[in-house]
Protein backbone atom coordinates (compact mmCIF):
# COMPACT_ATOMS: atom_id res chain seq x y z
CA UNK A 1 0.00 0.00 0.00
CA UNK A 2 1.13 3.69 -0.47
CA UNK A 3 -0.41 6.48 1.14
CA UNK A 4 0.36 8.51 -1.99
CA UNK A 5 -1.50 6.48 -4.04
CA UNK A 6 -4.13 6.02 -1.68
CA UNK A 7 -4.60 10.39 -1.28
CA UNK A 8 -4.56 10.22 -5.27
CA UNK A 9 -7.34 8.15 -5.74
CA UNK A 10 -9.23 10.00 -2.98
CA UNK A 11 -9.11 13.43 -5.21
CA UNK A 12 -9.64 11.96 -8.42
CA UNK A 13 -13.03 10.12 -7.16
CA UNK A 14 -13.62 13.81 -4.82
CA UNK A 15 -12.98 15.45 -8.52
CA UNK A 16 -15.44 13.10 -10.17
CA UNK A 17 -18.35 13.89 -7.35
CA UNK A 18 -17.74 17.57 -7.78
CA UNK A 19 -18.16 17.43 -11.79
CA UNK A 20 -21.66 15.61 -11.23
CA UNK A 21 -24.33 17.79 -9.04
CA UNK A 22 -26.85 14.97 -9.30
CA UNK A 23 -24.55 12.50 -7.20
CA UNK A 24 -24.06 15.42 -4.99
CA UNK A 25 -27.91 16.00 -4.62
CA UNK A 26 -28.71 12.11 -3.96
CA UNK A 27 -25.80 12.41 -1.39
CA UNK A 28 -26.72 15.67 0.75
CA UNK A 29 -29.89 17.02 -0.08
CA UNK A 30 -32.47 13.57 -0.92
CA UNK A 31 -31.76 12.41 2.93
CA UNK A 32 -32.39 15.66 4.35
CA UNK A 33 -35.63 16.20 1.89
CA UNK A 34 -37.02 12.80 3.26
CA UNK A 35 -36.50 13.78 6.56
CA UNK A 36 -37.97 17.16 6.22
CA UNK A 37 -41.22 14.81 4.61
CA UNK A 38 -41.05 12.37 7.35
CA UNK A 39 -41.80 15.28 9.54
CA UNK A 40 -44.60 16.48 7.74
CA UNK A 41 -46.15 12.71 7.40
CA UNK A 42 -45.94 12.92 11.58
CA UNK A 43 -47.68 16.07 11.33
CA UNK A 44 -45.32 17.65 14.49
CA UNK A 45 -46.21 14.41 16.83
CA UNK A 46 -43.82 13.81 19.47
CA UNK A 47 -43.49 10.39 17.82
CA UNK A 48 -41.43 11.71 15.17
CA UNK A 49 -38.31 12.78 17.49
CA UNK A 50 -37.79 9.05 18.12
CA UNK A 51 -38.00 8.33 14.71
CA UNK A 52 -35.90 11.19 13.21
CA UNK A 53 -33.15 10.46 15.34
CA UNK A 54 -33.24 6.74 14.06
CA UNK A 55 -33.27 8.07 10.69
CA UNK A 56 -29.82 9.78 11.41
CA UNK A 57 -28.35 6.63 11.51
CA UNK A 58 -30.34 4.67 8.62
CA UNK A 59 -30.67 7.49 5.97
CA UNK A 60 -26.68 7.58 5.82
CA UNK A 61 -25.97 3.72 5.97
CA UNK A 62 -28.75 3.33 2.59
CA UNK A 63 -27.67 6.42 0.71
CA UNK A 64 -23.72 5.74 0.90
CA UNK A 65 -24.49 2.15 0.53
CA UNK A 66 -26.51 2.93 -2.87
CA UNK A 67 -24.19 5.64 -4.32
CA UNK A 68 -20.47 3.57 -3.55
CA UNK A 69 -21.90 0.56 -5.03
CA UNK A 70 -22.75 1.96 -8.07
CA UNK A 71 -19.64 4.02 -8.48
CA UNK A 72 -17.17 0.74 -8.13
CA UNK A 73 -19.13 -0.59 -10.63
CA UNK A 74 -18.84 2.42 -13.06
CA UNK A 75 -14.97 1.91 -13.03
CA UNK A 76 -15.16 -1.65 -13.67
CA UNK A 77 -17.80 -1.61 -16.60
CA UNK A 78 -16.17 1.23 -18.03
CA UNK A 79 -12.83 -0.29 -17.94
CA UNK A 80 -11.30 2.24 -15.85
CA UNK A 81 -10.58 -0.57 -12.95
CA UNK A 82 -8.94 -2.76 -15.52
CA UNK A 83 -6.44 -0.10 -16.40
CA UNK A 84 -6.00 1.08 -12.70
CA UNK A 85 -4.92 -2.02 -11.75
CA UNK A 86 -2.01 -2.47 -14.08
CA UNK A 87 -0.39 0.20 -12.52
CA UNK A 88 1.35 -0.14 -9.23
CA UNK A 89 -2.17 1.02 -7.22
CA UNK A 90 -2.95 -1.74 -5.43
CA UNK A 91 -6.62 -3.17 -4.58
CA UNK A 92 -6.30 -1.95 -0.89
CA UNK A 93 -4.84 1.76 -2.32
CA UNK A 94 -8.22 2.09 -4.32
CA UNK A 95 -10.76 0.94 -1.90
CA UNK A 96 -9.12 3.07 0.43
CA UNK A 97 -9.08 5.85 -1.36
CA UNK A 98 -12.80 5.20 -2.51
CA UNK A 99 -13.53 5.03 1.56
CA UNK A 100 -11.72 8.09 2.02
CA UNK A 101 -13.01 10.21 -0.80
CA UNK A 102 -17.11 8.94 0.08
CA UNK A 103 -16.52 9.55 3.58
CA UNK A 104 -15.78 12.64 2.94
CA UNK A 105 -18.95 13.11 1.72
CA UNK A 106 -20.75 11.30 4.34
CA UNK A 107 -19.68 13.57 6.82
CA UNK A 108 -20.88 16.71 4.40
CA UNK A 109 -24.23 14.49 4.28
CA UNK A 110 -24.36 13.69 8.30
CA UNK A 111 -23.81 17.16 9.11
CA UNK A 112 -26.76 18.43 7.05
CA UNK A 113 -28.75 16.11 8.62
CA UNK A 114 -27.78 16.82 12.03
CA UNK A 115 -28.59 20.58 10.86
CA UNK A 116 -31.85 20.34 9.45
CA UNK A 117 -33.03 17.97 12.05
CA UNK A 118 -31.40 20.10 14.76
CA UNK A 119 -32.63 23.68 13.77
CA UNK A 120 -35.37 23.26 10.74
CA UNK A 121 -37.14 20.37 12.63
CA UNK A 122 -36.73 21.24 15.75
CA UNK A 123 -35.36 17.64 17.50
CA UNK A 124 -34.36 18.19 20.79
CA UNK A 125 -32.39 15.31 22.70
CA UNK A 126 -31.05 14.69 26.00
CA UNK A 127 -27.75 14.29 24.86
CA UNK A 128 -25.40 16.37 23.13
CA UNK A 129 -25.96 16.67 19.46
CA UNK A 130 -22.36 15.75 18.06
CA UNK A 131 -22.63 12.14 19.59
CA UNK A 132 -25.44 12.52 16.85
CA UNK A 133 -23.24 13.85 14.06
CA UNK A 134 -20.44 10.92 15.06
CA UNK A 135 -22.47 8.28 14.88
CA UNK A 136 -24.32 9.46 11.26
CA UNK A 137 -20.95 9.29 10.42
CA UNK A 138 -19.69 6.00 11.36
CA UNK A 139 -22.88 4.60 9.89
CA UNK A 140 -22.47 6.12 6.53
CA UNK A 141 -18.86 4.67 6.69
CA UNK A 142 -20.56 1.35 7.06
CA UNK A 143 -22.61 2.35 3.73
CA UNK A 144 -19.75 3.27 2.36
CA UNK A 145 -17.75 -0.08 3.11
CA UNK A 146 -20.80 -2.29 2.79
CA UNK A 147 -21.23 -0.37 -0.89
CA UNK A 148 -17.59 -1.34 -2.00
CA UNK A 149 -18.45 -4.74 -0.59
CA UNK A 150 -20.95 -5.35 -2.67
CA UNK A 151 -19.83 -4.03 -5.79
CA UNK A 152 -17.40 -6.51 -5.48
CA UNK A 153 -20.04 -9.41 -6.23
CA UNK A 154 -22.14 -7.77 -8.37
CA UNK A 155 -21.32 -7.86 -12.73
CA UNK A 156 -24.08 -4.45 -13.40
CA UNK A 157 -25.07 -1.57 -11.58
CA UNK A 158 -28.25 -2.92 -11.89
CA UNK A 159 -27.22 -6.29 -10.06
CA UNK A 160 -25.85 -3.78 -6.99
CA UNK A 161 -29.01 -2.17 -6.66
CA UNK A 162 -30.67 -5.63 -6.66
CA UNK A 163 -28.17 -6.42 -3.65
CA UNK A 164 -29.61 -3.35 -1.68
CA UNK A 165 -32.56 -5.15 0.07
CA UNK A 166 -30.04 -7.72 0.86
CA UNK A 167 -27.77 -5.74 2.72
CA UNK A 168 -29.99 -3.17 4.12
CA UNK A 169 -33.76 -4.17 3.83
CA UNK A 170 -33.05 -6.86 7.11
CA UNK A 171 -31.71 -4.27 8.97
CA UNK A 172 -34.36 -1.98 8.97
CA UNK A 173 -36.97 -4.70 9.93
CA UNK A 174 -34.68 -5.31 12.88
CA UNK A 175 -32.26 -2.87 14.02
CA UNK A 176 -35.24 -1.57 16.85
CA UNK A 177 -36.78 0.73 14.69
CA UNK A 178 -40.58 -0.68 14.10
CA UNK A 179 -40.49 -3.28 17.10
CA UNK A 180 -38.44 -3.10 20.31
CA UNK A 181 -35.79 -5.88 19.98
CA UNK A 182 -36.74 -7.36 23.25
CA UNK A 183 -40.30 -7.95 21.88
CA UNK A 184 -38.40 -10.37 19.01
CA UNK A 185 -38.00 -13.99 19.21
CA UNK A 186 -34.56 -14.93 20.38
CA UNK A 187 -33.50 -15.70 16.52
CA UNK A 188 -34.53 -12.76 15.32
CA UNK A 189 -33.01 -10.90 18.47
CA UNK A 190 -29.13 -12.90 17.47
CA UNK A 191 -29.61 -11.85 14.06
CA UNK A 192 -29.98 -8.43 14.91
CA UNK A 193 -26.70 -8.52 16.85
CA UNK A 194 -24.94 -9.58 13.74
CA UNK A 195 -25.91 -6.36 12.28
CA UNK A 196 -24.40 -2.97 12.06
CA UNK A 197 -27.53 -0.95 11.45
CA UNK A 198 -28.56 -2.31 15.24
CA UNK A 199 -25.81 -0.54 17.02
CA UNK A 200 -26.43 2.82 14.53
CA UNK A 201 -29.93 2.63 16.05
CA UNK A 202 -29.36 2.28 19.77
CA UNK A 203 -26.46 4.53 19.93
CA UNK A 204 -29.05 7.16 18.66
CA UNK A 205 -31.57 5.96 21.38
CA UNK A 206 -29.25 6.41 24.22
CA UNK A 207 -28.28 9.74 22.54
CA UNK A 208 -31.94 10.75 22.95
CA UNK A 209 -32.94 9.83 25.94
CA UNK A 210 -29.57 10.17 28.38
CA UNK A 211 -27.90 13.09 28.97
CA UNK A 212 -24.25 11.31 29.39
CA UNK A 213 -24.63 9.07 26.98
CA UNK A 214 -20.62 8.66 26.07
CA UNK A 215 -19.82 4.85 27.11
CA UNK A 216 -22.74 3.46 25.31
CA UNK A 217 -22.86 5.89 22.17
CA UNK A 218 -18.73 5.04 22.09
CA UNK A 219 -18.71 1.17 22.39
CA UNK A 220 -21.73 1.15 19.60
CA UNK A 221 -19.27 3.76 17.46
CA UNK A 222 -16.24 1.75 17.92
CA UNK A 223 -18.32 -1.60 16.69
CA UNK A 224 -19.71 0.19 13.67
CA UNK A 225 -16.19 1.27 12.69
CA UNK A 226 -15.34 -2.79 13.18
CA UNK A 227 -18.28 -3.10 10.61
CA UNK A 228 -16.65 -0.83 8.24
CA UNK A 229 -12.91 -2.03 8.78
CA UNK A 230 -14.31 -6.05 8.14
CA UNK A 231 -16.34 -5.18 5.23
CA UNK A 232 -13.31 -2.94 3.27
CA UNK A 233 -11.18 -6.09 4.01
CA UNK A 234 -13.38 -8.14 2.69
CA UNK A 235 -13.84 -6.44 -0.74
CA UNK A 236 -10.05 -6.04 -0.77
CA UNK A 237 -10.17 -9.64 -0.72
CA UNK A 238 -12.71 -10.22 -3.35
CA UNK A 239 -12.54 -7.67 -6.19
CA UNK A 240 -11.67 -9.23 -9.19
CA UNK A 241 -8.97 -7.89 -10.99
CA UNK A 242 -11.03 -8.01 -14.27
CA UNK A 243 -13.97 -7.51 -15.86
CA UNK A 244 -16.19 -10.33 -15.20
Amino acid sequence: MSAQLTLATARRILAQLRADPRTIALIVVVPSALITLLYFVYNGSPAFDRIAVSMLGILPMLVMFLITSIAMLRERTSGTLERLLTTPLHRADLLLGYGIAFSVMAGIQSLALWAITRWALGVETAGPMWWLLAVAAASAGVGVATGLLASAFSRTEFQAVQLMPIFIGPQIFLCGLLAARDSMPDLLQWVSNALPMTYAVEALGAIATTSQPGSEASTDIAILCGFALAALACAAASMPRQTR
